[in-house]
């Protein structure tokens, strides 16, 4: 579909800042595992320094959401994107691990902001009848820039050390400050995406609405299965001495989510959101199964596969699935809270889990994380509507989301 020059416009710019900040996000995640162990953590607080992270977005989304309402997207985007310049910086001269949960808790407003601006823009310029297909094509940023990073990061982190790794990733996010310093208010679309004089109930108050709680529960259950393949595949890789880079794994996921996005934008919205976060959840399953039974570089790729796929398709899913049962002045805050259910889940499998590893191993919490995702696909098939036949209906692509407005 065609955009009016205004908004491609600033759609443009704002796709090369998502690139330039996803890039500066992700050439960190092979490197600051290993980076936490070198400065004396262990594997248990290696958890909970990455887990820290998630942490900083939590909290930062009950304001940064409301502010993305009341005085737009673009400060959003840049308080994300400031953020992600400043804190690499920070991780220099963090030598101990205290030091290091600071940082951490910090960097994670980064993701608060950007994703919170940049999701609730990009469904702002969306049709609602092509909002799938917008926000599937516009979400390829992310899967590119963590196919890019985490093997930029690791080529520098052996070819120069680690601090080479923290002044890219500081830089690639000053890019990101000078395209989004570009991007213009948008004036709302025409086509029902306009301002109206709906109430605004409590920031927190709206995750007790019926419409909301059911996709945060499911991000929750993938927050989980995320954070633990975050946290703990390089050490994962390192401790059984398989013969892949953590960079590599991180690259071949990005691709197959690059892969599913394109696939299924478009045709969620003939099909429904339901069919595709149903099948990306049974994905998520079997990813951590096979990775549990992974021993050799081949197995870990196909897990990785599986696991981008499957990232690729439910993040954009349940967004396009938030924007359907939001209104345009309470976008941000029902983005922030559905994508907080996943922070919630990062910022547990890290120090929930790591304190695992000695008396269970890595595989054990990789069997786990499979039964967080298939506690999800569950949630998700009986709860997902007003009822369990509907819910079954809409979560396998036979009926229509009765809480879309």
């Amino acid at each position: 579909m065609k955009l009016p020059p205004p908004l491609r416009h600033t759609l443009l710019k704002v796709l090369l800042a998502g690139l330039l900040f996803w890039s500066s996000i992700a050439a960190l995640l092979p490197t600051l595992p290993l980076y936490i162990a070198a400065q004396g953590g262990s594997p248990h607080q290696v958890g909970i320094v990455m887990g820290a992270f998630a942490v900083g977005l939590i909290v930062s989304r009950s304001w940064l959401g409301p502010l993305a309402d009341n005085r737009g997207r673009k400060i959003t985007l840049l308080i994300g994107l400031a953020v992600a310049a400043i804190a690499p910086l920070f991780y220099m001269v963090s030598h101990n691990v205290p030091l290091l949960i600071a940082v951490r808790l910090l960097h994670g407003v980064s993701i608060a902001g950007f994703t919170t601006g940049y999701m609730a823009l990009v469904t702002d310029i969306a049709p609602p009848r092509h909002r799938g297909e917008i926000i599937g094509y516009t979400s390829l940023v992310h899967p590119i820039g963590v196919a890019v990073g985490p093997s930029l990061g690791s080529w520098l982190q052996h070819a120069y050390g680690d601090n080479w790794v923290f002044v890219v990733a500081s830089a690639l996010a000053t890019l990101g400050i000078i395209a989004a310093a570009g991007v213009r208010p948008v004036a709302l679309t025409s086509e029902g995406i306009a301002t109206d004089n709906h109430s605004k109930p409590l920031f927190w108050r709206l995750l007790l609405s019926e419409r909301l709680r059911i996709p945060t529960l499911v991000m929750l259950s993938v927050g989980l299965t995320f954070g633990t393949i975050a946290t703990f595949i390089p050490l994962f890789i390192a401790a059984e001495r398989i013969d892949l880079s953590a960079g590599v794994f991180y690259t071949a996921a990005a691709i197959a989510s690059f892969m599913g996005r394109v696939a299924t934008g478009s045709a969620s919205d003939r099909w429904g959101r339901g069919i595709f976060i149903s099948s990306s959840l049974v994905c998520y399953v079997v990813s951590m199964v096979l990775l549990a039974q992974a021993e050799t570089p081949l197995d870990l790729l196909w897990a990785a596969i599986l696991e981008g796929l499957a990232g690729g398709v439910l993040i954009p899913m349940v967004a396009a699935l938030m924007a359907d049962r939001s209104h345009p002045n309470e976008r941000g805050r029902v983005l922030s809270l559905s994508l907080g259910g996943f922070d919630l889940g990062m910022a547990l499998a890290g120090p929930l889990l790591g304190v695992l590893i000695v008396p269970l191993g890595y595989r054990i919490l990789f069997r786990m994380a499979a039964g967080f995702s298939l506690l999800g696909l569950t949630v998700f098939l009986t709860a997902s509507s007003k009822n369990i036949p509907d819910s079954l209906r809409f979560a396998l692509g036979m009926g229509r989301d009765r809480y879309a407005l």
